[in-house]
């Protein structure tokens, strides 16, 4: 190199030190001021997130950034990763903070309860009051005696994917066996979204989905539903709302909460536009086996950017086993297995072995049973001044109450009186005027909670 490049060179990083340590005063700046923001919006007790304002400012900078010759994808990653730490600061600032109810909340005030020697009927949280199929404790049973007692492999026993994938109509190396559902999607977006990406959710929806995108720096977009239009999708919206970041679509269905089920022309009008666009599609599959009119998995679609999860949680009554599992393409399981890999090696090989003795029982009157029990919620909550549309599938009720009433106090009220319920802001902020009555407790228990709701609600 000649030491007139040389020189060039050296010039020319002198000049990017000097261009970066002005990004980093302007980027200080912007944060100042979404300081001031987060406390002229706390004084005007305004909510914190304002997708409008955000889609104006990225309207904006997109068009300077065509105009110099940017990318528009690098743009929105970086744009992404200002909003959300605007978002961060504006809700450290604020003096208002408001702390989001949700199931697990609830769960964890209810056990206290409990451990204070109250009696609660446990109507906020999905966990099956019925024992799994009896193979599975024969299975436990005998693992010392098999010496099933060891590492397994990443991706789960052998046994098992072949059990899972002939069930699903999917081959073996199709299949990943995870630590419950939730970790499945967990390492399904870290091993496809990177910072500043997008994802976009139907809500009401489970937390999890949300708090996993923002534990990893992805940008969620939620759609809303509505009681009013039976939880219908927005199609036009989420076509409307896909650019150049959005990676990554997430469906549930049966949805928790409302247990609304996907139709096939929804499905189909979703992957036209997730291939249009190469989104991959999660498909959140946990409540299938308590669908109550005609399913479709997202499998029968054979998109290949596709990964269907699911779990023996719900459909063998295994909440403690935590067993679960991903479904989706050799290349994206492969990428899944590496994170599993690093997190948690493997899932525990005695609990492994119950499942697939898990698979070789009868589980459909479990179904049953739950359709049996959402039909006596639906009789009671007739008497309620509330609005529900009836779930295709799934196992709970979410409800809107009339009149205006508060249903914090409410929550709260029948806490006190020994029932607990899920908040409906768990399931995403403008449900703050819903709960979730979830049907996994014996009718006895199911009245008798409903009886303390009217007791309550003064009705």
């Amino acid at each position: 190199m000649s030491e007139e490049n040389e020189l060039k060179l050296e010039k020319l990083r002198d000049d990017m030190r000097l261009v970066t340590a002005d990004i980093i005063k302007l980027i200080h700046k912007r944060m100042n001021i979404a300081s001031q923001i987060g406390n002229i919006k706390n004084n005007l007790m305004m909510k914190i997130e304002d997708v409008s304002v955000e889609q104006d400012i990225a309207r904006y900078v997109h068009d300077m950034g065509t105009q110099v010759g940017l990318n528009n994808e690098f743009i929105g990653r970086l744009l992404n990763l200002l909003f959300l730490e605007s978002i961060r600061i504006q809700k450290e600032k604020a003096s208002n903070k408001e702390t989001k109810l949700d199931h697990m909340a609830m769960f964890l005030k209810a056990k206290q309860l409990e451990s204070e020697g109250r009696k609660i009927i446990h109507l906020e949280v999905g966990e099956p009051d019925y024992m799994p199929p009896v193979s599975v404790k024969h299975e436990l049973l005998k693992t010392f005696e098999k010496r099933h007692v060891h590492y397994t492999q990443t991706t789960g026993i052998p046994l098992l994917r072949k059990s899972i994938a002939k069930e699903r109509s999917v081959r073996d190396d199709n299949v990943i066996v995870s630590p419950g559902a939730r970790f499945a999607v967990f390492s399904a977006m870290v091993s496809t979204l990177s910072v500043g990406d997008e994802m976009v959710i139907f809500e009401p929806a489970w937390p999890a989905y949300r708090d996993c995108a923002n534990f990893i720096g992805v940008k969620v977009k939620a759609i809303k539903t509505s009681v009013e239009q039976k939880w219908d999708l927005d199609l036009e919206e989420l076509e409307k709302m896909i650019t150049p970041n959005t990676k990554m679509i997430v469906l549930n269905s049966p949805n928790n909460p409302t247990g609304k089920i996907i139709q096939q022309r929804e499905m189909e009008y979703i992957l036209k536009l997730a291939t249009k666009n190469n989104i991959f599609v999660l498909s959140d599959e946990v409540y299938s086996m308590y669908s109550y009119i005609p399913y479709r998995s997202i499998l029968e679609f054979e998109y290949d950017k596709s990964i269907m999860v699911s779990s023996f949680s719900k459909s063998h009554a295994m909440t403690g086993f935590r067993v679960g599992y991903a479904i989706a393409s050799k290349n994206i399981i492969d990428k899944i297995s590496k994170i599993q890999a690093i997190a948690v090696t493997s899932v525990a090989e005695p609990m492994q072995y119950a499942a697939v003795a898990a698979m070789k029982s009868n589980v459909t009157n479990n179904a049953t049973l739950m359709k049996k029990r959402l039909d006596f919620i639906r009789r009671e909550l007739e008497d309620i001044p509330c609005d529900f549309i009836n779930p295709d599938g799934g196992m709970y009720y979410f409800l809107r109450f009339k009149n205006n009433i508060d249903v914090n106090k409410i929550i709260f009220d029948l806490l006190n009186e020994g029932v607990a319920v899920a908040p409906g802001t768990g399931f995403g902020e403008s449900y703050f005027d819903f709960i979730r009555i979830s049907a996994c407790q014996p009718i006895k228990l199911l009245n008798d909670g409903l009886k303390i709701l009217r007791k309550v609600m003064n009705v």
